[in-house]
């Protein structure tokens, strides 16, 4: 996520506060924002560009994999 992200998401939990704690918002918003902070940073994530390189790492591993398969099924063939 990104830090706009956090801040959206820290805003709308303190929007959807009830009216009697609204004097209280500010406070809440900052408490919710850490939260959520404090919560992704134990994640074990991974941008979404990391996930596409690993994506395309994969493909092709997959593909060479296939090859090598099709390689040994016609040499087994031979034999």
């Amino acid at each position: 996520m990104t830090k706009e992200s956090i801040e959206n998401l820290a805003k709308k939990l303190a929007e959807s506060v009830p009216e009697g704690l609204r004097s209280m918002r500010d406070d809440m918003e900052s408490n919710f924002r850490d939260v959520l902070r404090s919560g992704l940073n134990k994640l074990d994530l991974v941008t979404r560009e990391e996930f596409e390189v690993q994506e395309a790492v994969l493909a092709r591993t997959r593909e060479k994999l296939e090859a090598l398969e099709a390689k040994l099924e016609a040499l087994e063939k031979k034999a």
